[in-house]
């Protein structure tokens, strides 16, 4: 009976780490959409939004792993050198969660930081054009004014 829970705990674990893997390329998507000068916003959208979904999946394989854990750490730790080949596959795989955890987590920061980038470009980009507009504005006005002659007394005398 434990032998399979064990080998349910390997299968949600490498199940993890491929679902860890789909984020990281949605992660890689995004930096390259952003990498771009003109980024696709919905195309970015439709990537947070699948990668959410990810997400959820992931942390319902956390909290089955975790529940499953539970019911076999007591038999686990009474019977460690019976079941040693299986806790070592564990061991190493969870060693790649982390891994793949840090890994995923350094993508996100560097994305944070290119989407910030971004909208800080294109904020600058808006207020340049207010700014222009303005003035476009504030010189028409100005030459309409112009046409407008106001009236005029000439001196003949000398």
């Amino acid at each position: 009976m434990t032998e399979n829970y064990l080998t349910l705990l390997e299968e949600s674990l490498q199940e993890k780490l491929q679902v860890m893997d789909e984020i990281r390329q949605y992660n890689l998507r995004q930096q390259e959409l952003f990498q771009t000068d003109e980024a696709d916003m919905e195309l970015f959208d439709q990537y947070v939004e699948e990668k959410g979904q990810l997400i959820d999946k992931l942390s319902a394989l956390d909290n089955g792993f975790e529940s499953l854990y539970a019911r076999v750490s007591e038999e686990l730790s009474g019977n460690r050198d019976r079941y040693r080949d299986q806790i070592r596959r564990l061991q190493e795989l969870v060693t790649q969660v982390t891994e793949t955890s840090v890994m995923i987590q350094a993508q996100e920061s560097r994305n944070k930081k290119l989407v910030e980038d971004y909208f800080r470009k294109t904020r600058e980009t808006i207020r340049m054009g207010r700014k222009s507009s303005k003035a476009a504005y504030d010189y028409y006005k100005n030459m309409s004014h112009s046409s407008v002659v106001m009236p005029q007394v000439m001196d003949k005398k000398k």
